[in-house]
């Protein structure tokens, strides 16, 4: 496996700059490590919390931070993601182990935490120069990815001290209200997809299933995969979402992320990830994978797919509303408006034909 597939940070983007002496006097005083210098340097991928390298020494640690000027403090909320991941330490394997939490935003602006840095392969929009799977290789990998989601929702949250990181009663209702409203208060462009879909989920929203430990961004770019064996996941990334809730309502969002290859053109063209490759699982054969690997139902998919396009298309618009009030300079959120008409129209035809694969047929 060519390790040059391993995500290469760059300089920091303008306006994304840390202060690097206020940041190594405050890892001093709490890694008590008598280490001079610090480097630091970006991930330039990625559309929400901004992800850092920091070279401590002979050490490589991770540092995330909240977008710049953001507000939505339940989806940049770094204690919660920090106090996640300490708890899954000895519980769930792939959880990066967390070391500092830093509140006080007089440091770098905002608050922040520093992980131990999991090296490996991280699979994007835009696959790694030179990469190419065979199918056998993506269906086992899609297969691992299915069956990680299945582990999450296995966790246990007394043992790991997370049984009370949520309100799991009336989960469901909840989450289509509450995006619901945040789309509103985001909405830029009048997109009649969106309004409709909001109503319909309102009017067919399912039973609860259960509750559990849910990740709620849980796509292929959030995993760390091994140079030597993409399906071996070695890490589990973005765990700031997370909470207790609904764990078809979790599928549900991991759904919206993935694009089966025989999707509508204008579709595929707004791929989160190499789903589209050939061997990987359809999303109605994830769906059947893991009901079969979690011993739980899904009675109604096309709702749960329903859902996870439109929480995807508000979180996209959310961003996409920064960007428009100049809050945020990144050039790469000109055109996300698209995702947003995008992911209501394949909302739109998945409700209308009662599936959530082949949706390319009319």
């Amino acid at each position: 496996m060519n390790r040059e597939w391993i995500d290469q940070p760059q300089a920091p983007r303008s306006g994304e700059e840390l202060d690097v002496a206020k940041l190594a006097a405050y890892l001093r005083d709490r890694l008590a490590e008598p280490v001079d210098s610090l480097d630091v340097v970006q991930f330039p991928r990625g559309y929400s919390n901004l992800t850092y390298l920091l070279k401590w020494g002979a050490r490589e640690l991770v540092l995330r931070r909240p977008p710049f000027g953001a507000r939505i403090k339940s989806a940049h909320d770094m204690g919660r993601e920090f106090r996640i991941l300490s708890g899954l330490q000895g519980i769930y394997a792939r959880a990066p182990k967390p070391l500092v939490y830093c509140e006080d935003e007089s440091v770098l602006g905002a608050p922040f935490y520093v992980m131990e840095r999991v090296t490996g392969v991280i699979l994007r929009a835009q696959p790694p120069p030179g990469f190419a799977a065979a199918p056998e290789l993506m269906r086992r990998l899609s297969e691992s990815f299915i069956d990680n989601l299945v582990a999450i929702h296995a966790v246990d949250c007394h043992a790991a001290g997370l049984a009370d990181l949520g309100r799991p009663e009336g989960y469901v209702a909840r989450q289509v209200e509450g995006w619901t409203k945040r789309y509103r208060n985001a909405r830029t462009d009048d997109i009649a997809a969106m309004d409709e879909l909001a109503t319909w989920l309102d009017a067919h929203r399912p039973g609860e299933s259960g509750a559990c430990l849910i990740h709620n961004d849980y796509k292929y770019d959030n995993l760390v995969l091994d140079p030597a064996d993409l399906p071996h996941i070695l890490a589990t990334l973005d765990w700031e979402m997370s909470t207790l809730g609904d764990p078809l309502m979790d599928l549900g969002s991991t759904l919206g992320y993935w694009v089966d290859a025989d999707d509508p053109p204008e579709w595929r063209q707004q791929a989160f990830g190499v789903t589209t490759l050939p061997g990987n699982l359809s999303r109605e054969q994830l769906v059947e994978r893991y009901a079969a690997q979690s011993g739980r139902s899904v009675a109604n998919p096309v709702f749960y797919y329903a859902y996870g396009l439109f929480k995807i298309a508000v979180i996209v618009q959310q961003i996409y509303a920064r960007y428009r009030q100049g809050v945020t300079k990144d050039e790469r959120f000109a055109r996300l408006i698209q995702v947003v008409h995008g992911a209501s129209r394949m909302a739109a035809r998945a409700i209308e034909q009662e599936r959530i694969s082949g949706l390319a047929v009319c």
